[in-house]
């Protein structure tokens, strides 16, 4: 599979900020993020989208605008990104982690 590019923009022991590029033929598949403690949060803004697949899928979100803004609970409910066909999907993320 190819690699995926995690760019760190900030980093702090509850608040993160990541640019993240997944190339042609990548997939995320279906899990969720368990935390030891606290509430995690994550905002995902969808910066491009593939021409052909990419499309993320969760069990539940807190809100989703026109499908490239989506704020969630990855702690919680299993998500996942569907394979990446043809193009390259661009994703700024911010996750927070509440105690």
């Amino acid at each position: 599979m190819p690699k995926v590019i995690n760019r760190e923009i900030v980093r702090f022991k509850r608040f993160a900020i990541n640019l993240v590029t997944y190339p042609e033929g990548h997939r995320v598949m279906r899990h969720n993020d368990p935390v030891s403690e606290g509430k995690y949060y994550k905002f995902n803004v969808v910066l491009k989208q593939p021409k052909v697949g990419g499309q993320f899928c969760a069990d539940k979100v807190i809100f989703n605008l026109f499908n490239r803004v989506y704020f969630f609970r990855p702690d919680l409910y299993s998500h996942s990104v569907t394979p990446i066909q043809k193009g390259q999907r661009k994703l700024l993320s911010v996750a927070i982690l509440l105690p």
